[in-house]
């Protein structure tokens, strides 16, 4: 997959409407508006909200967290119903799922796809049929199957990844890195990837090993131990998951090998808690935010209702918002810690 090195960035900037008076040339106030969760006009109950709730199973801390975040916006709101459907990882389940949403003619749908590309039609047919789509993590292939997507930045992830490596390992030429990937065949690992060799490939080094896994504990450690069965010497490893990482911890640790550093991927509580301890192989984790899910329901019920975000100008909910990947060390974790997921 071809990339520049450098990615755009979505940036949410417009710009929006001021009240003048009828009688004077002196504008008036603008009416108080907040955003969803953060008080003013937007927080008070408006007219009622039904919004559907889609993604896949929650067998993975990340995506229960995900999960759980959203029912938790969606109970702030007296005027939120949430129709949230049961986990799958089956496609065809989920398209069955979503399509019976559109059935009951729900306000909303907030959808994170297990493939984006597979569930594209059933989004753009609850378009078609009148319902607010928002689209979390996993793209749809179609610009018209959503009204919002809400994303992290998965080239993002590996670009801080890699930025991380490329200074830890800062004059060592000849460096050997190695890489324990999600599932290859989704596009969001695959951008991971890319943005990992692109940092690398900034500061002279290279991606030397490099294995897939499955975003679950099991699928780590099979992994980590064919890399490490692979990979005589590692000076450092970036895990794409921390989730999976646990597997790969524990492959590690049956090697017996500590000659490396460990990068992490999402962000969770545990591997924080463990670059806190500072006693580990584990240096860094690259967040991957868990509030997804969350944003979509607040962004759904604003929507409907017709209403903006306050803290820009623009009157209109942006199309596109797309969430950072910030790199958390020893030196930051306290910042992040509160509101990380449980693996």
């Amino acid at each position: 997959m071809a990339r520049t090195a450098v990615r755009r960035l979505v940036t949410v900037l417009a710009a929006g409407a001021l009240l003048t008076g009828c009688t004077s040339n002196t504008p008036e106030a603008p009416p108080a508006q907040e955003t969803a969760g953060g008080g003013g006009a937007n927080a008070e109950p408006g007219e009622k909200v039904v919004i559907g709730f889609s993604a896949p199973a929650a067998d993975h801390g990340w995506m229960a967290a995900i999960s759980a975040a959203a029912k938790a916006e969606a109970d702030k709101y007296s005027d939120v119903e949430l129709k949230a459907v049961e986990g799958t990882n089956d496609v065809n389940l989920q398209i069955s799922q979503v399509e019976t949403l559109i059935n009951e003619k729900v306000d909303a749908i907030v959808l994170l796809p297990f493939d984006g590309a597979a569930l594209t039609p059933v989004a753009l047919k609850a378009m078609e049929a009148g319902i607010t789509v928002i689209n979390i993590d996993r793209e749809f292939d179609s610009p018209f199957a959503s009204r919002v997507t809400v994303r992290g930045d998965n080239y993002g992830m590996g670009i801080s990844a890699g930025t991380y490596v490329c200074e830890e390992l800062k004059g060592k030429a000849d460096a050997v890195v190695a890489e324990i990937a999600g599932i290859d065949s989704l596009p969001l690992t695959q951008d991971r990837s890319q943005g990992f060799a692109d940092a690398l490939g900034q500061c002279g080094l290279k991606v030397n090993n490099r294995v897939a896994a499955e975003f679950t504990v099991e699928s780590g450690e099979r992994a980590a131990a064919n890399l490490l069965q692979a990979a005589p010497r590692i000076d450092a490893i970036w895990n794409h998951d921390d989730d999976q990482g646990i597997g790969v911890n524990a492959a590690i640790k049956n090697s017996g090998r500590s000659e490396f550093f460990m990068v992490g991927g999402a962000g969770s509580a545990n591997v924080m808690r463990e670059i806190k301890a500072g006693d580990g192989l584990l240096k860094a984790t690259v967040v991957y935010p868990s509030t997804q899910g969350a944003d979509g329901i607040a962004l759904a019920r604003l929507l409907v209702q017709g209403k903006g975000l306050s803290d820009i100008v623009e009157v209109e909910v942006p199309r596109s918002i797309q969430l950072s990947a910030p790199v958390v060390t020893q030196d930051n974790v306290d910042k992040y810690l509160e509101a990380a997921f449980e693996s």
